[in-house]
């Protein structure tokens, strides 16, 4: 069993090293390697941030890549490649190219994993997201895939909890069996902070998008040179309303959240009023 982990937050972000460790069980906290002792993961991400850059895709400059440790204080190092262009370009270049490269012509990954995220992606953020962008290339091309996104509250970030927290909704998610070709899923984990006791894994809810808008805010500022600019000031999970239920509902009452994402953005109930209206 092969795993391509991608992220959007850059491939030496700790949130993907957090997770590469759960899903590999290297510090011996589950039950072995996710999906069996044979599992072999390799991380191809993105060499720099690239969040919220959605579903982008490079076309007119090279793809740049190198390798780099993911783990370098591991015996073996860990390594991974680094790819200079967004979360999409990670999926389709590694599936394309360095998968083969890698494995053998013909070789695919079995599932690709995306995360694990610095932030939550709930709601209508799951369209600006370039962790579930690229769980979504993925399963555009076939590859079960699964996005993975940690809400960060107002202390410092546990991680390694976090991650822990993840690998217990990927074990439940995976247990019978990997999802279905082409299907995506979006993991979403409630915050885990240093210094609070560790309750356990939270419980798991499967739930809808929340589909209402950001509450947007920009403050408004005057440059030296006496431009006018515009900075965001919002913080990304205050929506004009929350439908109860919802991931964004489940997820602020601690519990991990996940929800089956399709692709197909056709509104297939409108297309027989619209060809009837336009003839």
């Amino acid at each position: 069993m092969r795993i391509l982990l991608t992220n959007d937050d850059g491939i030496r972000a700790p949130g993907i090293v957090a997770l590469y460790d759960a899903l590999a069980d290297a510090r011996g906290r589950h039950r072995g390697p996710l999906l069996g002792a044979k599992t072999e993961i390799l991380a191809i991400a993105p060499k720099t941030v690239q969040s919220a850059t959605s579903h982008g895709v490079t076309f007119h400059t090279p793809l740049m890549t190198e390798d780099v440790e993911v783990r370098p204080d591991a015996n073996p190092p860990v390594w991974g490649k680094a790819v200079d262009g967004r979360p999409a370009d990670c999926v389709k270049v590694a599936i394309a190219a360095l998968w083969p490269e890698r494995f053998g012509a013909g070789s695919r990954p079995d599932l690709c994993i995306s995360g694990m995220n610095m932030g939550a992606n709930c709601g209508i953020n799951v369209i600006y997201s370039g962790t579930v962008a690229a769980a979504i290339e993925a399963a555009f091309l076939g590859i079960p895939s699964i996005a993975v996104s940690l809400h960060i509250g107002s202390g410092k970030p546990d991680y390694e909890r976090g991650a822990r927290y993840a690998r217990h909704a990927l074990d439940a998610i995976l247990k019978d069996g990997l999802p279905r070709p082409g299907e995506c899923l979006n993991v979403n984990v409630p915050v885990c902070n240093t210094g609070e006791p560790d309750k356990g894994p939270p419980a798991i809810r499967v739930a809808p998008m929340n589909t209402h808008g950001l509450v947007d805010k920009y403050e408004r500022r005057v440059s030296p040179g006496g431009d006018v600019y515009y900075w965001a000031a919002g913080d990304g999970l205050d929506f004009h309303a929350t439908e109860k239920g919802s991931d964004v509902d489940l997820l602020f009452e601690r519990c991990t959240t996940v929800t089956p994402l399709r692709f197909d953005l056709t509104r297939h109930e409108d297309l027989t009023r619209w060809r009837e209206r336009l003839g």
